[in-house]
């Protein structure tokens, strides 16, 4: 008998690590990416220059994000029970959701372009909702 993972936070993790190995590729690529991707000039301006704190700080937000793939597919069912996955689950979950309902407001007139705000605030909104419809499909499981 197969398996049965919880869809929702298997994508939900794909989604993440996606962004995480996008997170990693800038590092990689440098400042072109970072432009690309709507870093904002300051770091734009600091990896041109060779300073150490984009990559760094682009780097931790990828490590985070491969935690919560991490956090996903024990969830999902896939790899063995992690501790806390439930409040993790939440806070997660939480976390994607204001960043992508708030993020317009939050990043205005911070340096990043407006297309960057709304595509990036969209992508947040959308992994939200894909790890919420999981975590209520397998919250009576979490306990």
């Amino acid at each position: 008998m197969a398996n049965e993972y919880n869809l929702m936070l298997v994508i939900g993790a794909g989604l993440s690590l996606i962004a995480a190995l996008l997170h990693v590729g800038v590092i990689i690529v440098g400042p072109s990416w970072y432009q690309l991707f709507g870093a904002g000039d300051r770091f734009v301006r600091a990896a041109q220059a060779g300073r150490w704190f984009p990559a760094v700080f682009t780097a931790g937000i990828a490590l985070v994000l491969a935690v919560w793939a991490t956090y996903a597919l024990s969830a999902a069912g896939v790899i063995e029970r992690l501790p806390l996955v439930r409040p993790a689950l939440i806070g997660i979950t939480s976390i994607y959701l204001l960043r992508g309902l708030l993020g317009p407001l939050a990043l205005a007139g911070t340096g990043r372009s407006r297309r960057f705000i709304m595509i990036s605030s969209a992508i947040c909104l959308v992994y939200g909702l894909v790890h919420l419809f999981g975590l209520v499909q397998v919250w009576g499981s979490l306990a």
